[in-house]
Formats: structure tokens, C-alpha cells, sequence
């Protein structure tokens, strides 16, 4: 055996030990942290809004804790036409549609939520009754929400106050339910990403 193929011998074991060696440290040292990609909230604090009315109808509130942030959903049913639009926006203070009245919140600070939907029908009956105005939704324990309660439905819009730790990411979307309804989200992160 020459000098060559000797080399080539022992070299290619030598090399395929130490790809294998440093192959594992590399991809630990250069993949993210699982929660670093998912939790990377892009959305920043100003006022979100999608501009159309719909003649459709508020039937549902309700919310729900994520790994990094915490969201309120707006069920709106299929009984009318057009797609909801929302206007949610950091406020110093929620008034009631039509009044004007103050809505306490707890919480650092305090977003508006205005669902450009109705909470009543044709004939204006209640399509979304809260039991409890101050607490829509049970939010207890939640990284963010400290309150969720009712501000009024009148001409066609329905106003919700949300209160929450501090003045937070947030995101506002509409999603398309099955037989023609429609979901508004409101998410807000738990902290700056």
C-alpha cells in the first residue's frame, strides 16, 4: 500500500469523527429557542382598524390564554350581510356608546375595542346579553387582561373595554367562520418581543 491510500485511510475516519463530533454543538449553538420564533410579536401599539359595517350580529365574547400573549374573540353570527370591521386603539379612558359614561377598568392601561357590528337584531333585540357588564369573560390569572368589560351597543357598533398590565403589543384580524360568520380577534403580548 503506498503513501497515498495510507493517508486516505486513516484521514476520511479522522474526518467523519469530528463532523460528527461538531455536527450536534452547531445546531445547538445555532438554532433559535423554540419560544423566541413563536413568541416574536412584530405588532407594535398603535391604533389597529378595518374600516366596513356589517348588519351582522354579536352573539359571543370570550378569551383565551397563548404562550405569548392573550386574546379576546368577538363571535359575530351569519345573519346579515358584510364582514365586521374593528377599530382597537390604547385610550386613557372607555366611555359608554351613547352616554359618555366612564367604564372603570383595572389595569396599567386600557384599549378600546370597537366592533363595527351590532349586539342587537332587526327588531333590536339583545343578540349578546352579558351577565355580569364589569367582567364579560373570566381572565383571572392571565399573563396581560385584568378586566374585560361592557361599554355599550348603539347605532350599529359595539364598544368592549379591555384593561390590561401595561401598554402592549397588540393585533387586531377578522377570520371567517364556517356558514358565513366571523370572528374579531384582539391579541395583546405579554411583553415586548
Amino acid at each position: 500500500m503506498n503513501t497515498s491510500q495510507r493517508s486516505r485511510r486513516i484521514v476520511r475516519p479522522l474526518a467523519l469523527a469530528l463532523a460528527v463530533s461538531i455536527a450536534p454543538l452547531a445546531a445547538v449553538t445555532s438554532a433559535p429557542t423554540a419560544s423566541a420564533s413563536v413568541c416574536d410579536a412584530q405588532w407594535g401599539s398603535l391604533m389597529k382598524a378595518r374600516a366596513p359595517y356589517t348588519s351582522k350580529q354579536i352573539t359571543n365574547i370570550r378569551s383565551g390564554r397563548h404562550q405569548c400573549f392573550d386574546r379576546l374573540v368577538v363571535d359575530v353570527n351569519a345573519k346579515g350581510q358584510g364582514k365586521p370591521g374593528y377599530q382597537v386603539k390604547y385610550v386613557k379612558r372607555v366611555t359608554k356608546d351613547g352616554s359618555g359614561a366612564n367604564v372603570p377598568l383595572r389595569g396599567g392601561t386600557k384599549l378600546r375595542i370597537i366592533v363595527k357590528a351590532p349586539a342587537y337584531d332587526d327588531n333590536g333585540r339583545l343578540t349578546y346579553k352579558p351577565d355580569n357588564r364589569r367582567e364579560l369573560v373570566d381572565v383571572a390569572g392571565y399573563r396581560t387582561f385584568r378586566q374585560v368589560a361592557w361599554a355599550g351597543t348603539f347605532e350599529g357598533q359595539t364598544t368592549i373595554g379591555l384593561g390590561v398590565r401595561a401598554r402592549l403589543p397588540m393585533r387586531a384580524f377578522v377570520l371567517n367562520r364556517p356558514g358565513g360568520g366571523h370572528t374579531v380577534v384582539v391579541d395583546v403580548a405579554h411583553r415586548w418581543y
